[in-house]
């Protein structure tokens, strides 16, 4: 039998940079996935706490399961190992979660990578040539996982379908690689570990869950990957535009000190693709170094003003948000909040915000009053709860 824990993840800063080869600031929280493993004498089977059904996966087939089921996370998975490394043994899975689904919090990221933690120690694929040529350090093993979603080859480690997703590796490093009590810089593409900065004790992230579902299926699932495919068209411009051959958005920033009026050019054609751009531009290039020093040197102040940056930038530019992820960002700075912004993929979702924590209880409470006040449609699922940067993934 073998036991892990993987956190969710709290994306401070860094909507929809990753994948464009930019920065992030990443917390990984004290809530997460508990997955239980054991042998079974055929087949990969795995239920859930929250429900009935059991998932069966047989040798040499993937389930047939509807879009959005979470058997699908756990298809994927074992349909990329099985391709990079053969046979996996029989098994059964028990999983448990207080993660809340479709929130913005990756669940879905946090429960691939349970189920691979997993099957990996189970199938002692750590000790395999393949995994040892490619596989170095967390680092690595993050930038793995995530190709299990959006389904490219890694190393020699050949891709497959994934799940549809064109994202990058965000959530995995940050449930990987990300410190207990601290927020931590990566830039992406490949994964660069950054600067770590310790959240004082006295203060919390309160986040609410809007009770719009962050859902990466059917329409949603059009725009988060319109918002992928449009920094390829920026990149496209731009190499077409230079004889050059970047595969991102950060590639193309490091070519030239002059590169980021190049790219501004290049795409002045496009009003989608300058707002595109301008987008990542703020929210990679301005407000996280600038938010990362505002923390390090107790800045408060200058950190809530970036927050509010970012929440304009995401609506007005990105174009990721919805009115009530807008309101809830305007009601935890009215509340007195010293930062709030929405995270994750958008279209729904939460909202965090940083409070102290001797208050964040009652914060919490009036916060999602008052929303729910202004929209009583969510009442029932929007929600609130209280956390601080947790540890990494782990074995228990």
């Amino acid at each position: 039998m073998n036991r892990w824990f993987v956190p969710g993840r709290l994306e401070v800063f860094g909507k929809h940079t990753d994948y464009a080869g930019g920065n992030s600031l990443l917390a990984a929280v004290d809530r997460g996935i508990t997955i239980e493993l054991e042998d079974a004498p055929r087949d990969i089977t795995a239920r859930t706490t929250a429900s009935p059904d059991e998932v069966v996966l047989r040798d040499g087939e993937s389930a047939t399961l509807p879009p959005g089921h979470w058997g699908g996370y756990l298809s994927a998975v074992l349909e990329r190992l099985r391709l990079n490394f053969g046979d996996i043994r029989p098994a059964r899975l028990r999983i448990d979660s207080d993660l809340p689904l479709a929130s913005g919090m990756s669940s879905s990221s946090a429960l691939v990578v349970a189920f691979a933690l997993s099957l990996i120690e189970h199938n002692h694929l750590r000790e395999t040539p393949e995994w040892r040529e490619n596989i170095h350090n967390d680092i690595d093993l993050a930038g793995y996982m995530a190709c299990f979603e959006n389904g490219m080859t890694f190393g020699t480690l050949e891709g497959v379908r994934g799940v549809g997703t064109f994202g990058g590796s965000e959530d995995h490093t940050a449930m990987l690689c990300c410190k207990e009590d601290h927020l931590t810089q990566f830039r992406f593409c490949p994964i660069l570990e950054g600067a770590s900065v310790r959240l004082p004790d006295e203060l919390s992230f309160v986040v609410a869950v809007s009770g719009l579902l962050a859902e990466k299926t059917g329409s949603a699932l059009v725009s988060y990957n319109q918002a992928s495919s449009r920094t390829s068209e920026i990149v496209t411009a731009w190499n077409a535009a230079t004889g050059r051959s970047d595969v991102t958005i950060g590639d193309a920033l490091k070519s030239d000190e002059d590169a980021t009026e190049g790219l501004r050019s290049v795409v002045s054609h496009s009003p989608e693709l300058v707002s595109r751009l301008r987008a990542f531009l703020t929210e990679s290039e301005e407000i996280i170094p600038a938010a990362t020093q505002a923390l390090e040197t107790g800045d408060l102040a200058t950190f809530g003003q970036l927050s509010d940056l970012s929440q304009r930038n995401a609506d007005q530019q990105l174009g990721n948000q919805v009115p009530e992820t807008n309101r809830l960002q305007e009601l935890a700075r009215e509340l007195g909040a010293d930062g709030s912004t929405s995270f994750g993929a958008g279209f729904g979702g939460s909202v965090w915000a940083l409070t102290r924590t001797a208050d964040a209880e009652a914060f919490s409470s009036e916060w999602l009053g008052r929303y729910t006040s202004e929209y009583p449609e969510v009442e029932g699922r929007a929600s609130t709860l209280v956390t601080r940067p947790g540890g990494p993934a782990r074995q228990l």
